[in-house]
This record gives structure tokens, C-alpha cells and sequence, in this order.
């Protein structure tokens, strides 16, 4: 084999952060025939990605319907896949993560015996309805996969235990590289509300929530937490891009409406998240990858659920659990926003998702693992 046909598929919003510098990486390989499906499983979402990355997908599934199910996800990025598969013939597939696109486009390609690498694989709660239904979906993917790239030493210690050894590499996230392209100093917003906020001289929060496990009383209590911390702490200028879901817009305007200092504005795309991010004062979030995302740019992270598969950001001191509860939403809120020693010591902590060269790692190892190259890549941190 003198080049091998690489082909990344993914579809939604933080799948096309993570993966567009990937699919850049190897479209400049000469060893590489790169080719890219999108599933368009959030459709508006995933074209802004697309847009600022100017990533061009050779296959576009558009599946994306109105008040789309699990399983409608699923079985039409599954039947959809099949054509694409049949007509492309790549040798190897890669997915990233943990949505209905990831499970079902590596589904699809064991159907085919096509080879499959998980990007970003390794993260576990161990709790199979938390998050839902991400938690099961890469952990299917994870029994399937043949090259499993992790960000992180604990993702690998994670698939050891499950006696998952063989085509293993430890990467880095590849989200630490597409901050490299995103955030810039004179970062210009669509939005006016956010280009006439001081940055400077107000504590911004960048708030994101969105996940299903926190639908009902836990986004309500959530919401009653954000309110209350906007309210009593006139110095902050509280910002949340809020995500389309109609569950979550109906939660967020009934608690967040009318408060002055709350800015409830419609999704950014990732060049403008991620230069909002790096002007902030602290994130709260439900979002996995926000919580790789900020401590690279030294911001505190509280997390918005009660467990988080990425415990490497919570031991390093960068992320904090504040769970869903209200009081320890506020106390943990008012603990960064009112001492500054505390908000030091996070800001400054060591971020443990990357360097910015998961990209190149992750290209090197498929081609040793075809044997194009001697050698496989030096690991992330040397470990």
C-alpha cells in the first residue's frame, strides 16, 4: 500500500470542532487520500463550523428533521451511511466521541468491515444513563474500534481495564489544536451586545447548558442558580448562547428573562465561542468539550452535572462539579466571583488535554498502523 484512504465522519457542532483540524491534518498528507462525510445530524450548527474552517465535506447525509428522535438519528445516518460506504471504499473510517452519528457511522462501517478509529476515545462514567446517551454510545464504539486515539493517560487506563490494549495511542484532545486557529486578539462579534461588554473591568459568565440528563428539574434548578447569581452580583455580566432545543429555550427564558445583566443570545459559531471564552471571567457549563476548551485559555470551569468523564480537569484543578443542585451551583459561583485566591488557583492550574499536536500524532499513527511510517508517534506528555 502506498497511500491509504482516510474518511472522517461526524455531524454535529462540537464533532466538527474536534475533528475539522483532524480532517485538515490528513487532507495534507501525501500518504492520505482524506475524504469527509458529514452527517448534518444539527445541520446550522455543523455549516458554521464548516464555514470557518473551510472544510468542504465530500458527503453530506443531511438528516437532520424536525423534533428529531434518538433512534431517527440512528437509523438514517445507519441507512445513509451504507451508500456512502459502498460507493467510497475507504480503508480505514474515523469517529469521534459519543453522538448517534459516531455510534452509527462506526456501526455502519463494521457492517462493511471497514476498519474504524475512534477519536477521543476512552472517557467513561461507568454510569450508562449519564450523560445519555453518550455514555453507551462510545462505549459500543469503544468494542468496535480498531486505533482508539486518547486524549488523555486516564482515557487509556480506561480501556485497559475493559482489555482494550492493541492499537492504542495517547494524542492529546484535538481541541487544544483548533483553539491554535480560532482565537485571535481583535476579535470582531456579529453580536453587538458582546462587542459593547467590558471585558475588562466586568466578570463575565459564559454559560452553556443543553444536555438531556439535565432536562426537567435539574435545568430548572440550574436556571434558579443563574438568576440568583446575576441578581446578587451586579459586577458580572452573565452570557448564554442558548441552544436551540425548545426544552431548553422555554427553561432558560422563563428564569433568565427581564434580569439586566443576563444576555440570553442565540448560539455562536466556535470562532466566536471560543474568543468569548477567552475573554470571559469564568464558564459554567454542562458541555464536555468546554471543559477541555477553557482551562487552555485559563479559565475556571464549573461543571453543570454531577459527574464528568473527563476527571483529568478536576484532579489538575482546572474544573470543579457543581452539580445540579442550586445551593451548590451559587456557593461554588460565589466562591470564584468573591475570592480571588480561590479564582487564582484555578485560572493558573495546568491544562491536561493537549499541546496542539493531537492532529499530527493522530495522522502519524495511521500511517504506521499501514505501514507508511517506521515508527509510531511519541505519545502526549511522554507517557
Amino acid at each position: 500500500m502506498s497511500r491509504v484512504k482516510v474518511m472522517t465522519i461526524f455531524g454535529t457542532r462540537p464533532e466538527a470542532i474536534k475533528m475539522a483540524p483532524l480532517a485538515l491534518e490528513l487532507a495534507r498528507r501525501p500518504e492520505i487520500e482524506a475524504l469527509c462525510c458529514v452527517t448534518a445530524q444539527h445541520r446550522e450548527m455543523l455549516d458554521s463550523v464548516l464555514d470557518i474552517f473551510r472544510l468542504r465535506p465530500d458527503y453530506d447525509l443531511n438528516i437532520m428533521q424536525p423534533r428529531q428522535t434518538l433512534s431517527s438519528i440512528t437509523s438514517r445516518c445507519l441507512v445513509g451511511m451504507d451508500d456512502v460506504l459502498e460507493q467510497a471504499k475507504p480503508d480505514l473510517v474515523l469517529v469521534h466521541g459519543d453522538t448517534s452519528t459516531t455510534f452509527a457511522g462506526a456501526l455502519a462501517a463494521f457492517y462493511h468491515q471497514i476498519p474504524v478509529g475512534h477519536v477521543e476515545a476512552g472517557l467513561r462514567t461507568y454510569d450508562k444513563y449519564s450523560p445519555f446517551p453518550e455514555e453507551m454510545n462510545r462505549k459500543m464504539v469503544g468494542a468496535i474500534a480498531d486505533l482508539h486515539f486518547c486524549p488523555t493517560p486516564t482515557n487509556r487506563d480506561n480501556l485497559a481495564r475493559e482489555n482494550i490494549t492493541k492499537g492504542v495511542f495517547l494524542t492529546g484532545n484535538t481541541v487544544i489544536d483548533a483553539l491554535q486557529t480560532t482565537v485571535v486578539r481583535d476579535f470582531s462579534f456579529s453580536d453587538p451586545i458582546l462587542n459593547q461588554i467590558e471585558y475588562k473591568n466586568r466578570k463575565v459568565i459564559l454559560v452553556t447548558c443543553h444536555r438531556r440528563e439535565n432536562y426537567g428539574q435539574p435545568m430548572e434548578h440550574i436556571m434558579s442558580a443563574l438568576a440568583h447569581i446575576a441578581q446578587t452580583h451586579p459586577e458580572t455580566e452573565l452570557v448564554y448562547p442558548v441552544h436551540l432545543s425548545p426544552v431548553v429555550q422555554e427553561c432558560a427564558h422563563r428564569h433568565l428573562d427581564n434580569i439586566e445583566n443576563v444576555h440570553l443570545i442565540p448560539p455562536l459559531n466556535v470562532e466566536e465561542m471560543h474568543n468569548l471564552m477567552a475573554r470571559c471571567y469564568l464558564v459554567m457549563t454542562d458541555s464536555g468539550g468546554l471543559q477541555e476548551e477553557a482551562p487552555a485559555l485559563g479559565k475556571p470551569v464549573l461543571v453543570l452535572r454531577r459527574e464528568t468523564e473527563r476527571p483529568e480537569a478536576v484532579a489538575a484543578g482546572t474544573v470543579k462539579l457543581a452539580g445540579v443542585e442550586y445551593r451548590e451551583i451559587v456557593a461554588l459561583a460565589n466562591q470564584l466571583l468573591d475570592n480571588s485566591a480561590t479564582y487564582e488557583t484555578m485560572a493558573h492550574a495546568v491544562n491536561p488535554y493537549g499541546d496542539g499536536q493531537a492532529c499530527r500524532r493522530i495522522a502519524d499513527a495511521i500511517l504506521w498502523h499501514f505501514g507508511l511510517r517506521p515508527q509510531p508517534p511519541d505519545p502526549f506528555g511522554g507517557q
